[in-house]
C-alpha cells in the first residue's frame, strides 16, 4: 500500500461518525416518528374505539357519514384520472421537447404548492361563486358550481393536478429521448412509441404518483372546506365531516370517521412501499443483467423496449 493510501484510508476512518453518534440520530429520528406519527395514531383509534366496536360502526354508518364517504371518493375517482393524464402529457412535453413557454408550464404546474389551498377555494368563489365573474351566467342555466359538487372537484383538481407532473418529469428528463427516437427510426408511430417505450419506463414513477395524488384528493380541507358549503350529507367530505362532527363534541363518531381516513393512509402507504419494493427490485434485475447482453462491454446496451414488437 502506497503513503497516500495509507493517508487517504486514515483520513476516511477519522472523518467517519463515532458510534455514539450515530446512535443518537437514529434515535432521535424514532423518537420524532414516535411522537408526532405513531403516537397521534395510536390516539385516533384509541378514542374512536373509546365506547366499543358498536359505536365505531354506528359511527361509520350514520348516514351523513356515509354521504360524506361516498362524496369523497366519488371526488377522488373523478380528480385522479383527470390529474394523471395532465400529469403525463405535461411531463411528456416538458422533459420530450423544447418549445415557447416552457417555463412558463413550469411554473404553472408548481403554482398550487406555493398558493394556500384557502386561496384557491376563495379564487373559485370569486370566478364560479353568485356574485362572481360567471355565476349570474350560470345562475340563469341553472348551473351550480359552488357549494355543490363540481366546485368540490375542481378546488380539488387545482390542488393535485401537480403531483404525478412533478413525479414524471424528472424521470422523463433523466432518461432522455433516445429510446423514442430509435422507436420512431423503426418505423413506430407517436402513440405506438409513447405505449410500448415511453410508458413502460415510466410506469412506476407513474403509480407513486397516482398514489400521491389519491392521498391528497381524499385528504383534502382547506379549498374544499371554501367551496363546499358545509351542506350535511350534500357537499360534506369525509375531512369536513370530521370537524363538523368534533365542533358538535361529538368525539368518538369524529374519531371513528377520522381512523377511517387513517387507514386509507396507511393503506396508501403500504401500496407506495411496495411500489418502490418492486422498482428497486426491478432496477435490481436490470443492472444484473446489463453486462449479459450483447455489446454491453463496448458500452452499446440495447435499449428496455429491444426485442418487443412495435
Amino acid at each position: 500500500m502506497s503513503a497516500a493510501e495509507g493517508r487517504s484510508g486514515r483520513v476516511g476512518v477519522r472523518q467517519g461518525e463515532a458510534p455514539w453518534v450515530r446512535r443518537l440520530l437514529i434515535g432521535l429520528a424514532l423518537g420524532f416518528m414516535f411522537l408526532f406519527l405513531v403516537l397521534p395514531l395510536l390516539a385516533v383509534f384509541t378514542e374512536a374505539l373509546r365506547l366499543g366496536w358498536g359505536a365505531y360502526i354506528e359511527a361509520l354508518r350514520d348516514p351523513y357519514a356515509m354521504s360524506a364517504i361516498r362524496l369523497t371518493l366519488l371526488v377522488a375517482a373523478i380528480t385522479v384520472p383527470l390529474s394523471l393524464v395532465f400529469g403525463v402529457a405535461a411531463a411528456w412535453a416538458v422533459a420530450k421537447f423544447e418549445f415557447w413557454g416552457k417555463s412558463f408550464l413550469t411554473t404553472l404546474i408548481d403554482l398550487p404548492f406555493s398558493v394556500s389551498p384557502v386561496v384557491a377555494g376563495l379564487i373559485y368563489v370569486l370566478v364560479f361563486g353568485a356574485q362572481g365573474w360567471f355565476g349570474p351566467w350560470l345562475d340563469e342555466r341553472g348551473i351550480q358550481i359552488i357549494f355543490a359538487v363540481p366546485g368540490i372537484v375542481l378546488a380539488t383538481l387545482f390542488i393535485t393536478f401537480p403531483f404525478i407532473a412533478r413525479e414524471l418529469i424528472p424521470l422523463m428528463q433523466a432518461q432522455g429521448t433516445d429510446e423514442e427516437q430509435a422507436a420512431l427510426v423503426l418505423g413506430a408511430s407517436g402513440w405506438q412509441t409513447f405505449w410500448r417505450v415511453t410508458l413502460p419506463n415510466i410506469k412506476w414513477g407513474l403509480i407513486y404518483g397516482v398514489i400521491l395524488c389519491n392521498a391528497r384528493a381524499m385528504g383534502e380541507f382547506g379549498a374544499v372546506s371554501v367551496v363546499s358549503g358545509h351542506i350535511r350529507g350534500q357537499t360534506n367530505t369525509m375531512p369536513l365531516h370530521v370537524e363538523v362532527l368534533y365542533n358538535e363534541f361529538q368525539s368518538v363518531a369524529a374519531f371513528a370517521v377520522a381512523s377511517l381516513l387513517a387507514l386509507l393512509a396507511l393503506v396508501t402507504l403500504v401500496i407506495k412501499s411496495v411500489s418502490e419494493w418492486r422498482m428497486e427490485r426491478e432496477m435490481k434485475a436490470l443492472d444484473a443483467m446489463a453486462p449479459e447482453r450483447p455489446g454491453a462491454a463496448a458500452g452499446a446496451a440495447s435499449p428496455s423496449w429491444a426485442g418487443r414488437p412495435i
